[in-house]
């Protein structure tokens, strides 16, 4: 999905001045931290940010050395998982004889849309109820493109099925199961990425539940205190953490291990390994206005820290009914909020600091709204693949008998940054779907 720059402009050039100023803080932050050697972060929401298509683009930045780890929810992993994206028809449950008591609340069932081989690969590991589906495809519905898994028949509960197994399989090397997941990922999904890389993508606490028995396999492949520790290793290796409409973030930048808020105090004084967000620039893209209301009357007024201060309730000094994790970010000297659509942030912030780091993008992420945006999801359904079950178990076992399973083999598309570095230039590669065929509808 190549880079259109008249699109970037055009979304540019739609957004409000202010906005645009800021975009430009950000990726002046991530450049200048680039260039001296530092680490950038991002911290993901689910929701938007795979419709959106950022987690891809994610990847894609992690794949050329500008992203060096990813926190996010067991959601966005339990997706990645099932290829990111799907196509699927949806019909009436009851239409197909189900009982209407275990369907959804819109009594709608949904069958994925799979081509032929990748039918016959599920099948190969679990019963595949193929009356069923045929049934399903002969019934009058709708085709969407949504989250891959979830709902979906079979790719969903496959999914689900197979996080337990990599549970067992982080739980029988000691890593956590997103990095076993990711051995299998496709390329152009962050947990894939990620595992090419080496660079770390975890599920924070806060958002462990998600994802149905996906979020719950996270979620017990290792233990509560070590995810916090990760977690805290990662952030206090970065000079620039870039948080992507997602929530309760209070409870991931400034967690147990973290002493400039005060929360890590008491760890640190029990000799647990901590750090401080002093001095790193914090970034938030959201699209809610009271973000930009608290910070600016910090900046103003310090009410804020007053409250805090003062042992009083924020939300009625402010007069702001603000979401806990504002008031963590907004009294942060180094934040920087962008009130604004990821979907159209997140293209103008990584062509910016590409462009000014001399990387070129093979992959650039639009907003669905756009036909851009249309054709970019539609490539992710038809090049971004399910977890290969057999390279996930395979690197589980080479983990166990010689200590890993070669990461710089993963598919691992594009030039770095470091590349660009070494030569003083950068150019484009010949990119393609993975291995397993692409997801059209098995006729």
């Amino acid at each position: 999905m190549a880079v259109d720059k008249r699109v970037i402009e055009a979304l540019r050039g739609e957004l409000d001045g202010e906005v645009v100023r800021r975009i430009g803080q950000a990726s002046a932050a991530i450049v200048a931290a680039k260039e001296k050697g530092g680490k950038v972060v991002v911290v993901t929401g689910s929701g938007p940010n795979l419709h959106e298509g950022v987690t891809t683009l994610l990847a894609e930045l992690i794949h050329k050395g500008i992203v060096d780890g990813v926190i996010t929810s067991s959601a966005v992993v339990a997706h990645e998982m099932a290829g990111a994206l799907e196509r699927v028809h949806r019909v009436s449950g009851e239409a197909l004889g189900l009982d209407a008591a275990t369907l959804p609340m819109d009594g709608m069932f949904e069958v994925s849309l799979l081509p032929a081989d990748w039918l016959e690969i599920i099948e190969s590991e679990m019963p595949v109820d193929r009356a069923l589906m045929a049934q399903a495809l002969a019934t009058d519905g709708s085709d969407i493109i949504k989250a891959a898994g979830n709902l979906a028949y079979p790719l969903g509960l496959r999914t689900e099925r197979l996080a337990r197994e990599a549970e067992a399989l982080a739980k029988s090397v000691g890593a956590p199961l997103e990095e076993i997941a990711g051995a299998g990922a496709d390329s152009h999904t962050m947990i894939g990425a990620g595992y090419a890389r080496g660079a770390p993508v975890l599920v924070s606490t806060p958002q462990l539940v998600g994802g149905g028995a996906v979020g719950l396999a996270i979620g017990d492949s290792i233990p509560i205190t070590s995810r916090a520790a990760r977690i805290a290793a990662l952030l206090a290796a970065a000079e620039v953490i870039i948080e992507s409409a997602v929530v309760m973030t209070q409870e991931i930048h400034d967690g147990p291990f973290e002493t400039y808020t005060g929360h890590g105090l008491w760890a640190q004084w029990d000799g647990f390994a901590a750090f401080s967000l002093a001095g790193k620039r914090l970034i938030r893209i959201d699209l809610d206005a009271n973000l930009e209301r608290v910070w600016q009357l910090e900046r103003d007024s310090g009410a804020v820290a007053d409250a805090i201060a003062r042992g009083l309730p924020k939300t009625k000094v402010t007069g702001i009914p603000f979401r806990m994790e504002m008031s963590g970010f907004a009294r942060l000297p180094g934040s920087l909020p962008i009130v604004g659509d990821i979907g159209a942030v997140w293209p103008i912030l990584a062509h910016d600091a590409a462009q000014r780091l001399g990387v070129e993008l093979d992959f650039m992420s639009y907003p669905q709204r756009t036909q851009a945006g249309v054709e970019m999801r539609e490539w992710i359904v038809e090049h971004v693949q399910p977890v290969d079950r057999a390279a996930m178990r395979s690197c589980a076992t080479a983990t166990q008998s010689a200590g890993g399973c070669g990461r710089a083999a993963a598919q691992a598309p594009g030039r770095r940054l470091a590349d660009a570095r070494a030569s003083g230039t950068s150019r484009a590669h010949a990119g393609g779907a993975t291995a397993s065929g692409r997801r059209r509808r098995a006729h």
